[in-house]
């Protein structure tokens, strides 16, 4: 069997999770997450020789993930899309928390794609260092993104609060 395929295949399945959560912070639906999931394989598969030389997998796993994603999106505001409606949703939320994560990934969405990369990053725990060597920015940058993000966040769900009433 190809050593590279075995390697591949290993990276593929110790990573599955974070490419997917990536996916899932760049889309709204599971088709398209399924899309983007499957873009990612494809170019981590392409850019294999290039990790090697990296050295950091668990980075260049996230890189790769976020620039496929942010790519595509690209892409994606340049195609016009017809969407399919159905009138039932069986995915539909039922549970309060499932409801409450939902809101969550709707707020995140709304925002710009390098800013949702950070906090896609530190909802994974991943250190401010780490953070800024993933995306090629300092570190005190990082914090005074996330600062920024949080008052953004803050403001939207402020909004949403008014509209409410």
């Amino acid at each position: 069997m190809d050593v590279r395929k075995d390697e591949f295949e290993k990276l593929a399945r110790e990573n599955k999770d974070t490419i997917y959560t990536v996916c899932y912070m760049f889309s709204k639906d599971r088709d398209e997450v399924a899309d983007l999931y499957q873009e990612t394989l494809i170019n981590l598969w392409k850019g294999m020789p290039q990790m090697k030389r990296d050295g950091n997998v668990r980075g260049w796993v996230y890189r790769v993930a976020l620039n496929t994603c942010i790519s595509m999106g690209r892409k994606k505001k340049s195609r016009p899309t017809v969407r399919l409606t159905m009138d039932v949703d069986p995915f539909e939320p039922s549970d309060e928390r499932t409801t409450q994560v939902g809101m969550l990934h709707r707020r995140i969405s709304k925002l710009q794609p390098f800013d949702r990369a950070i906090v896609l990053l530190w909802l994974e725990n991943i250190s401010y260092d780490e953070i800024g060597k993933m995306l090629g920015i300092s570190t005190a940058n990082v914090s005074v993104r996330l600062v920024r993000i949080r008052e953004q966040l803050k403001k939207c769900l402020t909004i949403n609060l008014f509209r409410r009433l």
